[in-house]
């Protein structure tokens, strides 16, 4: 995939202007609604729910926390604190936890550094500044939401909050187990040199947006073993969901036939019988789409 790769970094290397907080609000909603229209298997959408869980739950947690989300006066671990809270007043369960995590340091990235940097530099600077208030505030969230399959670790539990690393510390202990870890360290390769690239393809293949979406997530499920699973079915159960979804894929993409519609909805109720969500995989969507929105939107002119 090197020449997706090259694709994807020149895109995120465009200049973005730095947003305001309403239209920055907007773009995340738009990003979680956008994700829920597809069907995504396994994961809760409006096609069909899941995990005794709604789509009508997620779209209330994604309005609570637009404003938190936005809010160029809050750092990134504030924004992650208050964000769960907001939506666990409204859906009453976890539906946002890993998608904030991703979606606060982008957040804060279009409203952060200096005017002309690119979206990956400014993310690399929030990322890069991260300070023990940010690890307080995301671990208090993380245990807030007390996300399924969360376990303890000897060093960096996140429960264990009288000794918090810093986050980023955090991350890198993780990141061998945890994509989103993997993400905070390696400046979101994933969404940037993966995904975005991908997206753009299933836009230009598939006749709908919710289509493209959908194969974006199954390019996602079928590559890399979804964290959520791991952590709490284990890493080969993980692997049998990729590898399944590696199967089915290019049999039912690009989407033109009511059959494989259906193929998909088929396996995505087989999973969730089996009460396996992968979630992580989810959550790279959003984050993906939120990151397409913000560079395609917040564009300013380049000087020929």
């Amino acid at each position: 995939f090197s020449f997706l790769y090259d694709r994807g970094r020149a895109m995120a290397d465009v200049p973005v202007a730095l947003m305001d907080p309403a239209p920055l609000a907007k773009a995340f909603r738009e990003a979680c609604e956008a994700e829920l229209q597809a069907i995504k298997a396994g994961n809760v959408h409006v096609h069909a729910a899941g995990h005794d869980m709604i789509a009508s739950q997620f779209i209330d947690a994604a309005a609570a926390s637009a404003p938190h989300i936005s809010d160029p006066n809050a750092r990134v671990g504030e924004k992650i604190l208050r964000c769960v809270e907001a939506s666990l007043a409204v859906a009453g369960c976890n539906t946002n936890l890993g998608i904030l995590l991703l979606c606060a340091p982008l957040a804060t990235a279009c409203h952060a550094g200096v005017p002309g940097d690119d979206l990956r530099a400014r993310l690399s600077s929030v990322l890069l500044g991260l300070d023990q208030a940010d690890a307080d505030h995301a671990y208090q969230a993380i245990a807030l939401a007390n996300p399924g399959g969360l376990g303890t670790v000897n060093e960096g539990d996140v429960k264990n909050s009288g000794k918090a690393l810093p986050l980023m510390a955090g991350m890198r202990l993780a990141q061998d187990r945890d994509r989103i870890a993997r993400a905070y360290v390696t400046g979101f390769t994933d969404v940037f040199d993966f995904a975005l690239p991908h997206l753009r393809d299933a836009r230009r293949q598939e006749k709908s947006e919710e289509n493209a979406i959908a194969s974006l997530h199954m390019t996602l499920l079928s590559t890399f073993p979804d964290s959520h699973i791991a952590r709490k079915y284990g890493m080969e159960r993980a692997e049998e969901v990729r590898a399944a979804a590696s199967v089915l894929r290019p049999r039912i993409f690009p989407m033109t036939s009511r059959e494989a519609r259906d193929r998909l909805l088929a396996f995505d109720a087989s999973l969730k019988i089996d009460q396996l969500n992968p979630g992580t995989t989810a959550d790279f969507i959003v984050a993906s789409l939120f990151a397409d929105i913000l560079l395609r939107r917040g564009r300013q002119p380049v000087a020929a």
